[in-house]
């Protein structure tokens, strides 16, 4: 186990799973433990703790995997897997999968017993750099990412890049976005040591030393402003818009990943950001240039726009009618709460 420089919280890069989680269970000493999995990370990645001395296939949860299943339904099935499997407030749930569990995992340990320890073991490169870290937790409600939650820190995360290796493609570039975001609010050195990357270096072995960089950038917001009330803000660049297109594609039953949407959203606040802060055209262009290779241009059209500011308008960083921004005035330097007219967004998203 190495424990990273980390202030907001403890994080750990992880060796060995089982004998790095047998350490950490002796550590917190706890009167039973528990796992929640979903059913991809049940097949590809339980097998590679489930030796680990106090875990057993009676205290381990499945549910399904997917952001449309991190819902009031899933987290009440995790509540009661828990009541009935006899957890006491000093029991301790491991959560073993990507943001979705980890997520769901934290709120559920959060308000069970009135909150319970729980370890997120993220086995996604999303989840490695952004969902298991920070103390956000929380479900999505009512058509809404992430709209009933809390703030609460896991006890450890465990972070195995060897975990990387389960994942295809396709989940290797979402998390690849939330890491280009980091850059975008960190330094110009950091983001060019990304956009030199191309899809066949995103890897485990290729991003073993990048991800404990990005989370140190993001524990630098969290430890600033744990509770988001100011700078930690900035770690929302690409989010406003993206989590629009994000929940709109899980209204239309055509989901897309987080990251995809992410990356969509940067785009389109980038823009924002040089026609409102004078950000760096040719650094926007050159950004705009590299996402759109790495993940293409997202299919909405004029006619979905509305929709999508309505979703907008549910932000949870908005302030009475006002969506507010976070945008950046330069590499590393991010402004929060910037207001934008309904026909600047439009531009953003159509151009």
């Amino acid at each position: 186990m190495q424990p990273l420089p980390a202030k907001s919280a403890s994080v750990s890069l992880c060796d060995n799973p089982v004998t790095d989680l047998e350490l950490l269970i002796k550590k917190i000493s706890p009167d039973k433990v528990f796992v929640l999995t979903d059913d991809q990370t049940y097949r590809h990645c339980l097998p590679l703790i489930k030796d680990a001395s106090g875990i057993t296939g009676e205290r381990t949860m499945t549910i399904r995997s997917g952001d449309d299943f991190k819902n009031i339904e899933a987290l009440s099935s995790v509540w009661r897997f828990l009541s009935d499997k006899g957890a006491s407030r000093h029991s301790l749930l491991i959560n073993l999968g990507g943001g979705m569990p980890c997520d769901l995992g934290g709120f559920a340990a959060a308000t069970y017993k009135r909150g319970i320890p729980f370890v997120n073991l993220p086995t996604t490169l999303l989840a490695m750099v952004d969902a298991s870290v920070g103390g956000k937790t929380g479900i999505n409600f009512n058509g809404f990412k992430n709209e009933i939650g809390a703030f609460r820190l896991a006890e450890m995360v465990l972070i195995h890049i060897q975990f990387l290796e389960t994942l295809d493609r396709e989940n290797l570039l979402s998390g690849y976005a939330e890491m280009l975001k980091h850059a975008l609010i960190d330094k110009s050195e950091t983001l060019e040591k990304l956009m030199v990357m191309g899809p066949s270096d995103i890897t485990a072995k290729g991003l073993s030393g990048l991800v404990a960089e990005s989370v140190l950038v993001k524990d630098r917001y969290v430890e600033s402003d744990p509770r988001e009330s100011g700078i930690r803000k900035a770690l929302n660049l690409g989010h406003t818009i993206g989590h629009a297109f994000e929940s709109l594609s899980m209204k239309k039953g055509e989901p897309v990943l987080h990251g995809y949407a992410v990356a969509w959203g940067i785009v389109a606040e980038l823009r924002l950001a040089e026609k409102k802060l004078k950000f760096p055209a040719a650094v926007r262009e050159k950004a705009e240039r590299y996402i759109t290779e790495m993940y293409g241009h997202h299919n909405f059209n004029e006619s979905d726009f509305g929709d999508l500011y309505a979703l907008m308008k549910h932000d949870k960083k908005n302030k009475g009618e006002r969506i507010n921004f976070t945008l950046l005035a330069g590499v590393g330097k991010p402004v929060i709460d910037v207001d934008c007219s309904r026909d600047e967004i439009f531009r953003a998203m159509g151009e």
